[in-house]
């Protein structure tokens, strides 16, 4: 997938981005305007295009810069969980919880982004989509290490999970969603290497 066009930021056109992610996340991307994150960032609608040159590279970059940030959160994780596959799928759900409830109480950004952005000549989509392609590919490839002839099929189960538990917790379905998909990813690997 083509990695979309990013900009350099200036202080103003951060300032910018930072309003606009607040307000794209708490109120959704298409009922913000420019008009309302100029405002909010406290720099004029000319400066928002002279700097993004549309409402479309800023939710690019919004997204990119959400994507940047989880993957350095989860870096930390995984690296902390030592070089055990199954230790390391389990520190996913670890950083998710903490991320959730630190960063994403009304859902994974990336869900609540597709919900509004599935045209794949969206610039953003990519973005969106590669987020959960790569999780896909993380869950597997540590997979792979525990039941080498199933880790497709356990790195989907995996990814069904962590993803299940997302949208459970950004709609409050119910408490410790992620939690609860954790206990359900380590007894899914006991089974795996008791298998395999």
């Amino acid at each position: 997938m083509e990695k979309p066009r990013r900009i350099t930021l200036t202080p103003a056109a951060q300032r910018a981005l930072e309003a606009a992610g607040r307000l794209f996340y708490e109120r959704g991307i298409h009922a913000v305007g420019v008009d309302l994150i100029a405002a909010e960032a406290g720099v004029t609608k000319k400066t928002l295009y002279d700097r993004f040159g549309s409402k479309e590279q800023i939710v690019v970059e919004y997204l990119a810069g959400r994507d940047e940030r989880w993957r350095a959160f989860l870096d930390r994780y995984l690296e902390s969980a030592g070089p055990d596959a199954a230790a390391r799928v389990l520190a996913v759900f670890d950083a998710s919880r903490d991320w959730s409830a630190e960063h994403s109480r009304k859902g994974c950004a990336m869900v609540n982004a597709h919900a509004e952005i599935s045209d794949p000549a969206h610039p953003a989509h990519p973005i969106v989509v590669g987020q959960k392609e790569w999780m896909l590919a993380l869950f597997t490839g540590l997979v792979r290490e525990i039941a080498p002839q199933r880790a497709d099929a356990l790195g989907r189960t995996l990814l069904l999970l962590h993803e299940g538990a997302l949208v459970a917790h950004g709609f409050g379905t119910f408490p410790d969603a992620v939690d609860l998909a954790r206990d359900q990813a380590a007894e899914l690997l006991r089974n795996a290497r008791s298998h395999s």
